[in-house]
């Protein structure tokens, strides 16, 4: 994540604080289905802190990185409002300030589409993890078809000019295999709104402005039905389109003999 995406969500972290895509997901569900328990909980790139949080009354440390510091003074808030302990650290992925092997759970939701060196936030991600702790990845899917992959990340920059990649499956699982982790679950084409977000409030959310959203309206308007279905992009009535924001669930185990 660059200092330009940092300063873009810094002005909008109040839309993050009570966004539908952030505040719950069935994937959030089923990261809690697949990690239960734990007693220490790292969300990297956190945001409003709905992920992190998520874990209060089940951890007893909770901690959110993030270099957006209105994006941690909304985590505060939201810690305040459910009596959840938080400590906040103001870094970005690639340079996380805290020591080795300190959580049982890093988990990084919805972010990692914007981190401009991916290998070295799942590198930093993979040291503070504790051995035989857990690393989860929730974040936008890229499609192993070209010409879809291409759409989508040509609305995902019209959406948020600081994106960077939407990736795949198989690029996911080469990086957890290179940071020596093994997954344990991979779940791809989820929905974090299973009946769509029309791209209107999509664009609201991401504070993208008019011109964005015509810009997108025009874009999906012209390319074939088909593309669309496959990208599981719906139409309404009144010819507006609604997106799944579209997502891969991964987690991986860090060897118990890391700290070696």
């Amino acid at each position: 994540m660059s200092s330009s995406s940092s300063q873009r969500f810094d002005t909008i972290a109040s839309n993050y604080a009570t966004s539908e895509v952030h505040t719950s997901s069935p994937t959030l569900a089923r990261l809690h289905g697949l990690v239960p328990r734990v007693t220490s909980v790292c969300d990297v790139a956190s945001g409003a802190g709905h992920t992190g949080l998520g874990f209060g009354g089940i951890a007893s440390r909770i901690v959110a990185v993030d270099p957006a510091p209105n994006m941690l003074e909304q985590v505060r808030q939201l810690a305040l409002k459910r009596n959840v302990a938080v400590e906040t650290v103001e870094a970005f992925a690639e340079s996380i300030p805290l020591p080795s092997f300190s959580f049982d759970l890093v988990v990084c939701r919805l972010a990692a589409h914007h981190f401009e060196d991916l290998p070295k936030a799942m590198s930093e991600m993979t040291r503070i993890a504790k051995p035989g702790g857990q690393l989860a990845i929730i974040d936008m899917e890229g499609d192993e078809d070209a010409k879809l992959d291409s759409l989508n990340h040509e609305i995902e920059v019209l959406h948020d000019p600081t994106h960077v990649r939407s990736y795949t499956v198989k690029h996911w699982t080469e990086l957890f295999a290179a940071n020596g982790l093994r997954v344990e679950a991979c779940d791809n084409r989820c929905c974090e709104i299973p009946d769509g977000l029309t791209i209107k409030r999509w664009c609201e959310l991401g504070g993208s402005g008019a011109e964005a959203f015509q810009a997108i309206h025009d874009r999906l308007a012209a390319v074939p039905r088909d593309w669309l279905s496959q990208l599981e992009i719906t139409i309404d009535a009144d010819g507006g389109f609604r997106i799944p924001v579209r997502t891969l669930l991964i987690i991986g185990r860090k060897s118990d003999e890391s700290r070696a």
